[in-house]
């Protein structure tokens, strides 16, 4: 009987330390999962259309314009289309630049477009794209921030950034 007895405690002794390997082993994958879940990258939101998933991005204009009163920023408008290999060049650099993704969601309200708004100060000089148009928080449309091109003032290539910066600084020192 003492041989039965030890060789039952043994097996209870052998299924406790199972158990217990078992119950380590889930945790680990399951705290390696959390982790790797908390690492994947956010899928893209649907407003961001390619332009930074990071940025929020409002639905309208009309929502863009409430947004500028509460928060006192302005609000940059970006009027693309998806077929156009210029705004799609345009939207790669925009997207990829970590300077101006950093301020775009930190200091303006942001909308991109692929169809043109009832307010025709949005297109002074035209509906082209793409085109980059700033409404100030006195919710100006402000035609004084323009491109380097004559023809198409508000049109803006990978190379003319930083001339978001520059508007940045033109928008917050509240001359029109």
């Amino acid at each position: 009987m003492d041989v039965t007895l030890l060789l039952r405690d043994s097996r209870e002794h052998v299924m406790l330390h199972s158990a217990l390997a078992l119950c380590l082993f889930l945790v680990a994958v399951s705290s390696n999962l959390a982790i790797a879940i908390k690492k994947e990258k956010r899928p893209p939101q649907t407003l961001s259309r390619g332009w930074g998933d990071d940025i929020t991005w409002v639905q309208t204009y009309e929502e863009g314009l409430f947004h500028i009163q509460k928060s006192n920023k302005p609000l940059m408008v970006i009027h693309h289309l998806e077929d156009c290999q210029y705004c799609q060049a345009l939207k790669t650099v925009f997207a990829q630049n970590e300077e101006i993704q950093e301020m775009a969601q930190n200091n303006f309200i942001m909308l991109n477009l692929m169809h043109e708004t009832a307010d025709k100060n949005l297109s002074p000089d035209g509906q082209y794209v793409p085109r980059i148009m700033f409404v100030d928080p006195s919710l100006t449309v402000r035609a004084d921030i323009t491109g380097r091109y004559s023809n198409r003032l508000y049109t803006y290539e990978p190379q003319d950034l930083p001339i978001c910066k520059h508007s940045q600084i033109i928008l917050n020192s509240g001359t029109s």
